[in-house]
């Protein structure tokens, strides 16, 4: 992957708020933040980020709901797209570490501006995962 400055992130909320207008800042001003067309639904804007990421346009996707569950759900739904819903900025850079999960889902409602930041932050910076994980990694690519 690409050093951690050039990172392009495709990002989308189905609401606003203080902790998406915080996260949509820092991906702003630290990323290339890749557009995604606005949708009706989160199940729409969940697949407009997963086929970014999926296809090559951006290199991780960036999802937040009302608890982050049902747009992890619907990216997951999309080939090569490993979305794991996170709470703190452990679980997110352990996502990507032992997953090697290419799209984050948080939720608006119950992570303060901070504490989404920090898991953004954490999921973006932890830039390859763990070698002792490959073959658990492709068992999971393989399903």
């Amino acid at each position: 992957m690409k050093g951690v400055d050039d990172v392009r992130i495709a990002f989308a909320s189905d609401d606003e708020n203080e902790s998406v207008s915080a996260v949509r800042s820092y991906i702003e001003s630290h990323h290339d933040l890749v557009a995604v067309a606005d949708a009706d639904s989160w199940p729409t804007m969940s697949r407009a980020v997963a086929e970014s990421v999926a296809t090559g346009g951006s290199d991780l996707g960036v999802l937040m709901c009302w608890t982050g569950t049902g747009t992890a759900i619907s990216a997951n739904k999309v080939r090569g797209i490993r979305a794991a819903t996170v709470a703190d900025a452990r679980t997110a850079r352990g996502a990507r570490l032992w997953n090697d999960a290419n799209v984050v889902a948080l939720s608006l409602k119950r992570l303060a501006p901070d504490v989404a930041v920090e898991c953004v932050t954490a999921f973006i910076e932890q830039e390859q995962f763990d070698p002792d994980e490959a073959a658990t990694i492709d068992m999971i690519r393989d399903l």
